[in-house]
């Protein structure tokens, strides 16, 4: 699909082993794809949760969104990918990124671009059915698939690939591979400055722009009244979006960043979590502490600040009207997909997003 195609919608889920459930639902209301987190021990596996909803479903797209490279080796993810392609043949999407919760929780900061796109490049060779050279034990070893024509797993549908990239370096990568792009947004602003970004990448590497195809991926929670900004299951729903601001920006020092700088209103609000993460232990595996709950619910001693204001400037919420307009403005900056964490603990998110997007 091109950036003149209709508008898609999806899910994004931290995985359940019966996530499949909820992109059941999904696919009977309507929804385009389904995009499944890769934080291992955190979630459960991305892979086990999408073979069962190839199971359950019959038309809605499955994606690991993102799968992280260093959790595992290409060969493992390629016959992973081929494996599912064979259950749901056609409807399989690889998103991959740099990591954030999966290398964090172990101890790690984020992958360096050039080595994501370079397993990229391998995982697309095997899936392919050609030779890869992946790096085993120090050394490159060619490997690839031995006896596809058994049927044991399904080489012979696309695989498209969907790469997760916040900046100027990683945008441009995409765009001289021609891969689909996944931009987290929380903001028009910062939406569209990043899309604008993107187009001239894409230009610059001499692109149709009808190739783009681009997805704004976001968290957030449908109001009932304007005014619930502090009620509770808006915080239950938008709540753990936003926290991650918070979680990302205590590492930053030791780990590096996910985002750009923060703004200088966030200041004080930072300094009152740090308060929070200076008193897990034990101190060596306070990042344990400081993800868990990640993209479920807001923890019992963050939950003083994840406030309604800080609620609609970190996430994508609003009434059923207001995200109308936003998603709409996403598809007039070029966005022609959009999707939605919907919290495994919540699975009712989905049904108020479905009468979101079905009068879009």
């Amino acid at each position: 699909m091109g950036s003149d195609g209709p508008m898609e919608f999806g899910i994004n889920i931290a995985p359940a082993a019966d996530s499949w459930k909820i992109v059941q639902r999904a696919e009977e209301l309507g929804f385009d794809h389904a995009w499944f987190i890769d934080s291992p021990l955190i979630n459960a596996d991305l892979f086990v949760s999408m073979a069962a909803a190839a199971m359950k479903t019959e038309r809605i797209r499955l994606g690991t969104g993102v799968l992280i490279p260093s959790n595992r080796l290409a060969p493992v993810a390629a016959s992973a990918l081929a494996s599912l392609n064979a259950l749901a043949p056609g409807r399989v999407d690889f998103g991959v990124g740099t990591g954030f919760t999966g290398r964090r929780t172990l101890g790690v900061g984020p992958m360096k671009l050039q080595a994501v796109f370079d397993y990229v490049e391998q995982v697309c060779t095997l899936l392919s059915g050609g030779i890869a050279d992946v790096e085993v034990e120090g050394a490159l070893r060619p490997t690839g698939f031995t006896n596809p024509e058994l049927g044991l797993v399904n080489l012979a549908d696309p695989i498209p690939v969907h790469v997760s990239a916040f900046g100027p370096r990683g945008r441009r990568m995409i765009a001289a591979h021609g891969y689909g792009w996944t931009n987290s947004v929380a903001s028009l602003a910062g939406a569209e400055a990043a899309m604008a970004d993107m187009k001239r990448a894409w230009s610059e590497a001499g692109r149709d722009p009808a190739d783009l195809h681009a997805n704004a991926s976001s968290g957030g929670a449908v109001l009932d009244t304007a005014g619930d900004w502090d009620a509770e299951y808006v915080k239950a729903q938008a709540g753990p979006s936003a926290a991650i601001l918070l979680h990302n920006l205590a590492e930053e020092r030791e780990f590096g960043s996910i985002s750009a700088s923060p703004p200088p209103e966030l200041a004080e609000r930072l300094a009152s979590y740090m308060d929070v993460y200076r008193r897990y232990e034990p101190a060596r595996t306070r990042y344990l502490a400081n993800h868990r709950h990640h993209l479920m619910a807001v923890r019992p001693e963050e939950a003083h600040l994840i406030t309604g204001d800080f609620i609609r400037a970190a996430t994508l919420s609003g009434t059923r009207e207001e995200l109308r307009d936003s998603i709409r403005a996403l598809a007039a900056m070029g966005y022609r997909r959009f999707s939605v964490h919907i919290r495994a603990v919540l699975p009712e998110m989905v049904e108020s997003w479905a009468e979101v997007i079905a009068a879009v």
